[in-house]
């Protein structure tokens, strides 16, 4: 009886090494450590490399001063070099009520009061009330629509002219947006499919186009969403993240709702506050979204 009760409890001891060594099973809709579209692990010391942020330069583009498809803002981190560590890169949609042309006004002052709409939500309302705080320093780019709505070429058009322009690691792209801006980051990520440049993607009230969502099954996703909203209803996030699940992607896609929230979903996103408040029958937000948006590394060939 001793020598079968020792046996017993090495080979316990394996299964725990072999289920600690594993990570366990765990859930599909995160992940614990960096990965790439395919979910394999990979290393993290560019972001390890990359010096604090003690305070960056919240600078205003507007259209037409610079070749790129949109007047934007641009955070720059304290630290930031045009040589050296790559910096990730987060580009951030608003909503129909910020859109603008920045270049018809005749002044410059009233100029930049046109493109100032756009830092009145989401990371650039953080980056100016002082309360940005990302686990790692990151460029932010907050681009303004001044047409119709968020056109998915002039969009990675933009994209491309942030990467040429500064010092972007291209494995490390996120892609979000509220409202208009969440249709957006929905569209862009099927319209462009695998020539898409981002990383992750997390698209607050919004809508997809489900029939489409065959085409953005290798981008991670996190949609938010507030189940009372009056303006975009939740089915519009609801039936997109179903039908993503439904092409079994790499990454599961998540859908966090809130009950009894109206349209505006994304400040409690955007600031974390929401935590705790989430629908128990849909995914938790247990971690920011810049802590989920790193875990994932786009895979970039030359």
């Amino acid at each position: 009886m001793g020598r079968k009760m020792h046996v017993w409890g090495i080979s316990m001891l394996i299964v725990f090494f072999l289920v600690a060594c594993s990570g366990g099973s765990g859930s599909s809709s995160g992940s614990s450590g960096d990965s790439t579209h395919g979910g394999s692990s990979v290393a993290s010391s560019e972001l390890e490399d990359l010096p604090d942020d003690t305070g960056g330069t919240h600078n205003a583009f507007v259209l037409g001063d610079t070749t790129a498809a949109y007047g934007f803002y641009l955070y720059i981190p304290g630290g930031y070099q045009d040589v050296g560590p790559a910096y990730p890169l987060l580009v951030f949609l608003h909503g129909a009520g910020e859109k603008g042309n920045s270049q018809t006004p005749p002044t410059p002052s009233a100029q930049i009061t046109v493109l100032n709409r756009v830092l009145v939500h989401g990371p650039p309302k953080l980056v100016g009330n002082g309360t940005w705080d990302p686990p790692s320093p990151m460029l932010v780019a907050s681009p303004q629509c001044h047409d119709g709505g968020w056109n998915a070429d002039k969009l990675h058009d933009f994209i491309n002219y942030l990467i040429s322009s500064y010092n972007v690691n291209e494995e490390r792209i996120y892609l979000t947006g509220l409202s208009m801006g969440g249709g957006g980051t929905f569209n862009y990520c099927a319209a462009k499919g695998q020539d898409a440049l981002v990383a992750a993607a997390v698209p607050i009230c919004g809508w997809g186009n489900p029939p489409r969502a065959d085409e953005m099954k290798h981008i991670p996703t996190w949609a938010f969403h507030g189940d009372a909203d009056g303006t975009v209803n939740v089915n519009g996030s609801i039936n997109m993240i179903n039908a993503i699940n439904d092409t079994t992607p790499p990454v599961r896609a998540r859908l966090t709702l809130y009950p009894g929230v109206g349209h505006n979903s994304w400040a409690r996103t955007y600031n974390g506050s929401g935590m705790g408040t989430e629908r128990a029958d849909y995914d938790a937000f247990n971690m920011t979204i810049y802590q989920w948006m790193l875990q994932y590394k786009r895979a970039v060939t030359d």
